[in-house]
């Protein structure tokens, strides 16, 4: 017998817009992915959303549907895609000059690609000083441009025949800064808009569009964006799904893949060295100490969540955790990860492992996106408003309710994710316990 599921879910029909500011390496490559694996091209390999399946009732029952037969999510060919950049590039034409997919592959993707012109971007300087270009918005002050981004989504919609949207972020690591008085309230964020308050972030205009429109938004990079007050508001008023921040691709995703382990059996780590030298426009804009200053934040945060050094002083107090990142034009965008890891064992013998991780970083956060934005369709649909903490998987740097610490252990994050999928179909949910040898 089907079971009652938790919540109502709308189901997936018409059209899903895709909306992304910054249609860089990233955002090429994951919309070439989606129309190569429309067209038999290629496969969604890393997609949890594609290939990924989930463990329904006990072991005996033999049920393992794969997700997206389990959970109604839009179909990758009702998905239409839009965007910004400061550069005039057609999606074509970025992929092309991002050099993350084989010219063979693009050429025969060329007219949908081409057809996906960005529209003028909300740019500020101040947050993002190693690049520039041409198409960007003008405005008397930011309200300005936060109405004319609505504009541009209401028009998007119109000409795609959307009947939903979600918004996700993919433009480039914004200067550091932390949240201030505008910041505090929904008012308090309006008027800062009007009055042009330095301390609102292209990013945050982008963000409050979204919102004010009920479309939802994630945050795929670390910048301070929906993470204050006004914007939880704004969520919470119009019953919209945010999730954040900073895609796990790389050398973190190894983090929270390694250190899980070593704390499991109770190994005690010394120190950390992270490098990473990459040559993309990530690379060059991550240049700026300021920018890099907002990675590192999110990249640092990890090991102390994870390790909890209070709990387990003897073996974590005294970590020395470093990361640095290195523009190096001719690697483009195949990211090298260098780790060396300072472990200790019994009786305080050391050990080392070293970690060479030659990854493709717009490869590894093109599946990211996709499940991020059906999972997010999902979200809106199942009326789950405000932060979606179950998507933490996603994130280096998860947003969580007020006064919870965010979740790291990539295993324990994956359990909340498929948790949160059987709650919403009314199945049980697996916790491991139980006598389910006798049963």
């Amino acid at each position: 017998m089907p079971k009652q599921p938790n919540v109502t879910l709308a189901p997936p029909s018409g059209r899903l817009g895709v909306l992304i500011p910054g249609m860089g390496a990233v955002t090429s490559t994951f919309i070439a992915g989606v129309e190569a694996v429309k067209r038999g091209l290629g496969a969604p390999i890393g997609s949890l959303t594609q290939l990924g399946t989930i463990r329904l009732g006990k072991r005996t029952e033999g049920r393992t549907p794969r997700i997206k037969d389990f959970v109604p999510l839009a179909p990758l060919e009702c998905l239409s895609f839009g965007g910004w950049d400061i550069y005039e590039d057609n999606a074509y034409e970025a992929a092309v000059r991002a050099k993350v997919l084989d010219n063979s592959l693009l050429d025969q993707l060329k007219e949908p690609l081409s057809a996906i012109q960005p529209m003028k971007a909300v740019f500020d300087h101040n947050y993002v000083k190693k690049i520039d270009g041409p198409n960007v918005k003008s405005g008397a002050n930011k309200m300005d441009l936060a109405q004319a981004v609505m504009q541009d989504i209401q028009e998007f919609e119109r000409r795609n025949n959307c009947t939903r949207l979600v918004m996700i972020w993919c433009g480039s690591t914004e200067a550091h800064h932390k949240a201030a008085d505008v910041h505090g309230s929904l008012a308090a964020f309006e008027e800062g808009l009007r009055r042009n308050d330095p301390n609102i972030a292209p990013s945050q205009v982008y963000a409050y569009a979204a919102l004010r429109l009920a479309v939802p938004f994630a945050n795929g990079a670390p910048n301070l964006t929906t993470d204050v007050p006004a914007m939880l508001e704004l969520a919470r008023n119009n019953e919209v799904s945010i999730c954040g921040k900073d895609f796990k691709t790389g050398q973190t995703y190894m983090k929270t893949l390694l250190a899980p382990g070593f704390k499991a059996r109770m190994l005690g780590v010394r120190g950390w060295f992270s490098t990473n030298i990459l040559g993309n426009r990530d690379g060059e804009v991550l240049e700026d100490p300021a920018s890099f200053k907002t990675k590192e934040e999110t990249k640092l945060s990890v090991l102390e969540q994870i390790l909890q050094p209070d709990l387990y002083p003897e073996l974590y107090k005294d970590l020395y955790h470093a990361v640095r990142i290195n523009y190096y034009p001719p690697r483009g965008d195949a990211k090298e990860g260098w780790d060396n890891i300072d472990i200790f064992g019994w009786l305080g013998y050391p050990m080392q492992i070293k970690i060479d991780f030659l990854c493709r970083d717009s490869i590894l956060a093109a599946p990211l996106v996709l499940d991020l934005v059906l999972f997010m369709d999902l979200a809106q649909r199942a009326g789950m408003k405000g932060i979606q903490e179950w998507l933490s998987f996603y994130f280096k740097g998860p947003m969580t309710a007020p006064g919870l610490y965010p979740e790291h252990d990539v295993f324990i994050q994956l359990m909340k994710l498929k948790n949160t999928l059987r709650w919403m179909q009314g199945e049980d949910l697996i916790t491991h316990l139980g006598l389910e040898y006798y049963d």
